[in-house]
C-alpha cells in the first residue's frame, strides 16, 4: 500500500512526530544546560551585590572577589548568623517570610559595609536591588538597581550608574526614626534625603522610592532605628510672676 504523503492523516502524524522530537530535544538541552545556567545567574547576582559595593563587575573576577570579600548572613533573634544554605538569586519571598539576608563585606574603597537586598514593583514588572550601608548603619555607601521589563530609555535608566550614584552618602533615617530616604520627581530633589527620579518615568521612580522605603523598613531592627513618633517638644514652664515687692519702687 502506497503511503499518501499528501493526505491529512500523513500531515497530522508527521507534525505530531516532529513536535514530540523537538520537545524532547529542547527538554534534553535545557536539562543539560541547567547547571551552567544556574551558575551564570548566581554569578550575575553576586556581581550585582559587588556593584552596590562600588566594584565594576565587568572588570573583575566576580566569583573570586565575592568569595574573598562577601559573607552571606541571616538576621534572626537580634543578631547576624552565618547563612549555611545554598546561594539565593531572588529575595522577595524570603523577605516576605521573615528570612532577612544581610551581606557583610568591604567596599571597593575599603570601608566596612552591610548589603541589604530590596525588591519592589515598577510600571511593567518587578524591580530589585541591593543597598550597601556603612558600618554605623545610617548612611548609604552604594546601590544597585535593576528591573524586569521597564521601558528602554525611560524607566530602564534606574539601572544606570548616574541614577544609582545619587544615593551615595545619603542618610537613611529621619529624626522620627523612620526611613526618610526617597526618590522625588526628576529635578525636584532638595533635602538631604532625596534623589532625583528619572525624567519621563515617574511611576518607575515611585516604584524605586517604595522599594527603598519598604526594603529598609523591613530591616529596621537590624539597622537599629526603632520606629517612633516624633518627640514632643518640652513645654516651657511658666515664668514666675513678679512679686508685688518687685514692682514697688525702691
Amino acid at each position: 500500500m502506497k503511503l499518501n504523503t499528501n493526505g491529512n492523516v500523513y500531515t497530522f502524524c508527521y507534525a505530531a512526530v516532529m513536535v514530540i522530537i523537538v520537545a524532547f530535544l529542547l527538554a534534553f538541552v535545557a536539562s543539560a544546560l541547567k547547571e551552567t545556567q544556574d551558575a551564570n545567574v548566581a554569578n550575575d547576582t553576586k556581581g550585582q551585590i559587588l556593584s552596590a559595593l562600588g566594584y565594576d563587575k565587568a572588570t573583575i573576577d566576580v566569583a573570586a572577589e565575592y568569595e574573598k570579600n562577601v559573607k552571606d548572613n541571616v538576621f534572626a533573634d537580634g543578631e547576624l548568623k552565618p547563612y549555611e544554605g545554598s546561594f539565593n538569586t531572588t529575595y522577595g519571598s524570603l523577605i516576605k517570610n521573615g528570612e532577612l539576608h544581610v551581606f557583610t563585606a568591604t567596599t571597593a574603597q575599603g570601608e566596612q559595609a552591610y548589603v541589604i537586598p530590596v525588591v519592589g514593583r515598577g510600571l511593567w514588572g518587578g524591580l530589585w536591588g541591593y543597598i550597601a550601608v556603612n558600618e554605623a548603619k545610617d548612611k548609604v555607601l552604594g546601590t544597585y538597581f535593576y528591573h524586569e521589563s521597564e521601558t528602554a530609555g525611560l524607566g530602564a535608566r534606574i539601572g544606570e550608574k548616574w541614577f544609582q550614584d545619587q544615593f551615595i552618602g545619603k542618610p537613611i533615617f529621619g529624626e522620627d526614626g523612620n526611613v526618610a530616604l526617597t526618590v522625588t520627581k526628576a529635578g525636584a530633589a532638595q533635602s538631604e534625603f532625596e534623589v532625583d527620579g528619572v525624567t519621563g518615568a515617574t511611576l518607575t521612580s515611585n516604584g524605586v522610592a517604595a522599594m527603598v522605603k519598604d526594603g529598609l523598613t523591613a530591616y529596621k531592627e537590624f539597622l537599629g532605628a526603632a520606629a517612633s513618633e516624633p518627640e514632643a517638644e518640652p513645654v516651657a514652664e511658666p515664668e514666675a510672676e513678679e512679686s508685688e515687692e518687685t514692682n514697688v519702687e525702691q
